[in-house]
């Protein structure tokens, strides 16, 4: 049992995956779900683990609702994971080893695994995913980002890692990539910082985000999948900028 530690999740509409999720973490002494608006059967999965603190609650963005679920953890050490994500066993064991001994000023950075379709995608930007997911909360938290937040982590940190990894089910069907487009373009758009750029420059930024993905990024390594992502990386920039284009017209 990892006694020290909660894990916290925020979720909207997770079902598919969250029990994948929850039952991975079934030895982490507390699992904090805070739940922004499901319509789907997600609550309904949380209230089976016993070790779950089930909190509903508004969505801030990203940042500031994750800061907010970590709030509300019973223990100062916090594992932050996604809904479509699980640690893997050896990651954990190697968790329960190191935690006894951790120091606040430490953070744990995890190798994440991103799969599409059933399978990891290795390049494509999807490839070297480390990411800070544990952290004292006396120490360290989420930063503002609306979109793609992460632990802010001082220089004078320091970061840990260990054996295992996360697998995390990105995208288990296709239509999840336009979902997602719509959502994030639509948050981002609505932050006074982001640029208006006039349409030409909308799109060529568009273009070199395929590039950038596909050929850069060697995506087409990948196969189909790297094309997809690609695809779904130029859409993405498209759709931001031009929403917030036409935000004030």
């Amino acid at each position: 049992m990892l006694a020290r530690l909660s894990a916290v999740i925020i979720t909207r509409n997770a079902a598919a995956t969250l029990e994948r999720t929850l039952d991975a973490l079934e030895g982490v002494d507390e699992v904090v779900v805070y739940d922004n608006g499901s319509t789907d059967a997600t609550l309904d999965v949380a209230r089976r683990y016993a070790n779950v603190a089930l909190h509903q609650g508004e969505f801030l963005g990203f940042g500031p609702t994750k800061r907010q679920a970590v709030s509300l953890a019973r223990h100062d050490w916090i594992l932050s994971l996604d809904a479509d994500e699980a640690p893997s066993a050896a990651w954990l064991a190697a968790l329960a080893a190191w935690l006894p001994g951790a120091e606040a000023r430490q953070v744990v950075e995890v190798h994440r695994e991103n799969w599409l379709l059933g399978r990891p995608v290795r390049h494509a930007g999807w490839g070297s995913d480390w990411l800070v997911r544990v952290f004292h909360r006396d120490r360290h938290n989420f930063n503002d980002a609306m979109v793609h937040e992460s632990v802010a982590v001082p220089a004078s940190a320091e970061v840990v890692r260990l054996d295992g990894c996360l697998e995390h089910q990105a995208v288990t069907e296709l239509g999840q990539f336009l979902d997602k487009i719509n959502r994030y373009s639509g948050i981002r758009a609505r932050s006074d910082a982001l640029r208006v750029y006039p349409v030409a420059v909308i799109v060529l930024k568009a273009a070199f985000a395929f590039v950038r993905t596909y050929l850069l990024q060697r995506g087409f390594l990948d196969g189909w999948r790297g094309l997809v992502i690609a695809v779904a990386n130029a859409n993405g920039v498209f759709w931001k900028y031009m929403k917030r284009r036409v935000r004030d017209l």
